[in-house]
């Protein structure tokens, strides 16, 4: 079964990052497999998990989200980095502000998710 964890808060330096890491190596050594979601443009998360120069990155969130927006085809580890503590993530950076700002400025939905449907 998969369960999506979210830790959110408008405040920043209240723990977000450090909290997500942390429970994120906590579950994985627990033997989940476990997917780190980064939606931050400043990239703590890749940073914290040694992402020197997350602003680099060839591949990162706008990138995914773009393609979905796009209806393009995503592959299936595509933008996922494997780190060492036995954790997945997938990293963002500046460009997740700017994607969003001129989502905002054109009128269009940032973004949508969509879950794919349990096959019986």
């Amino acid at each position: 079964m998969c369960r999506i964890i979210a830790i959110a808060n408008q405040k920043g330096g209240v723990g977000k990052t450090t909290t997500c890491v942390n429970l994120g190596i906590g579950l994985a050594r627990a033997g989940k497999k476990v997917l780190l979601v980064e939606a931050d443009a400043q990239g703590s998360m890749a940073v914290s998990l040694g992402i020197q120069e997350p602003d680099e990155l060839d591949v990162t969130l706008v990138n995914i989200m773009e393609k979905i927006i796009n209806d393009e085809d995503v592959e299936p580890r595509e933008g996922i980095i494997h780190h060492e503590e036995g954790i997945d993530f997938i990293p963002a950076n500046i460009e997740l502000a700017a994607y969003l700002m001129l989502e905002a400025a054109d009128g269009k939905a940032a973004f949508r998710l969509e879950f794919p449907k349990k096959k019986k």
